[in-house]
């Protein structure tokens, strides 16, 4: 009963106070938190979703420095969340710890892989959490929960007392329901001034990226667009195929391309190859991270993560200097075609979330599509914002807005000044369709 009242998503729960403060305005006073199982806290072993994990690794010495800030601004930690095993997957489903309940969509796979920390927001057991964000680990399950969710800028947010999964692509993101939170703990976590709103001097569509949704993708642009056009001006918003101004501008990713795979309804060849780049990288560094501890202690995994980190020991090192070319390339580009205050609007992921225990050779495939949209701001280091859009067919679904490194807090105020609107805008959509 008590794992259902807390919709699974809990590890361990416990209360860490807010740490002692002479100000008494501060942002996060009273608001309460949940931790990804992957951060230390002193005292507590960081179990990283495994339990042959924590059985092997002594308790934390140190709290991670992203929580303490937390504290330091009045929030209250209540618990530790499950994730998935190592963080290498995006579904959600532990066979140690048991699957979180989608709060929006019971019979639906929450998202990994900080997929407790996505349900304890989405399911209103806490203001905000904070997860991990390597190839979509935080923006993923915010979309097939329903709330928001914000992948930062790589290297911006301490990841200091955070397990390493793939330090080129890691990142400390958070999940909460209001945009005013969302902005207020991303302002602690990345030392943000306050700034007023600026207004975005473009907004680009990438109209290849919305043919992949498996929903009719007016239903999510058309929301968008009518939004921006109500906030900001119609005049804002251009189109482009991004795939198409990758593989033009992005060199290095010829080595990535394989001939005859290309299907255009289902794929973008290029943004493939940003995937299987971005695979690339994670695979290598996640070895040398964890390769020798698997190899010794040989953990319990589910077959899903067994597979993939053993294919990640038998890595090399082959493409990795290629892998950074279109890392720094990809940026180049990026920056180049938003400038400093535009925006990239693509979908989350590819479509709803699939349904519990669904095959693994569907949610590959489901899970391929989806890494060709993650990977354009996983590589490119660009921060990116998932924000929820209502319920289609009774299912959750949502848009991505991202933008260049380092604009992360004119991001963030664009979300907050925007996500009335499109609530209202959702709203009349569902009514449409009903």
């Amino acid at each position: 009963m008590a794992r259902e009242m807390d919709y699974g998503a809990f590890m361990e729960k416990f209360t860490l106070q807010p740490l002692p403060s002479t100000t008494e305005n501060l942002s996060l006073k009273n608001r309460t938190f949940t931790i990804k199982d992957i951060f230390d806290v002193d005292g507590y072993v960081t179990g990283f979703g495994n339990p042959d994990w924590a059985r092997t690794h002594s308790a934390a010495t140190s709290t991670a420095p992203s929580v303490l800030a937390l504290l330091a601004e009045g929030a209250t930690c209540v618990g530790k969340t499950v994730m998935d095993e190592m963080a290498y997957s995006i579904n959600g489903e532990n066979v140690h710890y048991g699957t979180p309940t989608n709060p929006r969509a019971p019979d639906r796979i929450p998202g990994g892989s900080s997929s407790g920390s996505a349900v304890s927001v989405g399911a209103m057991l806490v203001d905000f959490s904070l997860g991990t964000d390597t190839g979509g680990s935080v923006r993923v399950p915010a979309s097939y929960c329903g709330i928001l969710g914000f992948r930062p800028s790589h290297g911006l947010v301490s990841t200091t007392g955070v397990i390493p999964m793939a330090q080129s692509l890691d990142t400390v993101g958070w999940f909460a329901r209001d945009p005013l939170i969302l902005n207020r703990v991303g302002q602690v976590l990345l030392q943000l001034p306050h700034v007023d709103p600026v207004t975005p001097t473009n907004i680009i569509i990438a109209e290849d990226c919305f043919k992949l949704l498996g929903i009719t993708s007016d239903r999510v642009t058309n929301v968008l667009i009518k939004s921006i056009d109500k906030i900001f001006g119609g005049h804002i918003i251009n189109y482009a195929s991004i795939g198409d101004y990758v593989e033009s501008k992005v060199p290095s990713l010829r080595r990535f391309m394989v001939e005859g795979v290309e299907n255009q309804e289902y794929s973008i060849e290029p943004l493939t190859a940003l995937s299987s780049a971005r695979r690339s990288l994670q695979r290598y560094e996640f070895k040398n991270n964890h390769g020798e501890w698997v190899s010794t202690v040989k953990p319990d995994l589910g077959p899903e993560i067994s597979e993939r980190v053993w294919q990640a020991l038998r890595s090399t090192d082959e493409n990795i200097d290629a892998c950074h070319s279109v890392n720094n390339e990809l940026r180049c580009a990026l920056t180049a075609l938003l400038g400093d205050y535009g925006i990239l609007a693509i979908p989350s992921v590819p479509g709803p979330p699939p349904k519990l225990k669904t095959e693994l050779s569907t949610l590959e495939t489901f899970g391929a599509r989806a890494f060709s949209l993650l990977s354009i701001a996983g590589l490119s280091g660009f921060c990116q914002v998932s924000i929820p859009l209502g319920m289609y067919d009774n299912l959750p679904v949502s848009v991505s807005l991202l933008a260049k490194h380092g604009s992360d807090g004119f991001l963030l105020n664009v979300v907050e000044s925007i996500y009335g609107t499109l609530k209202e805008h959702v709203e009349i959509a569902e009514n449409l369709s009903c």
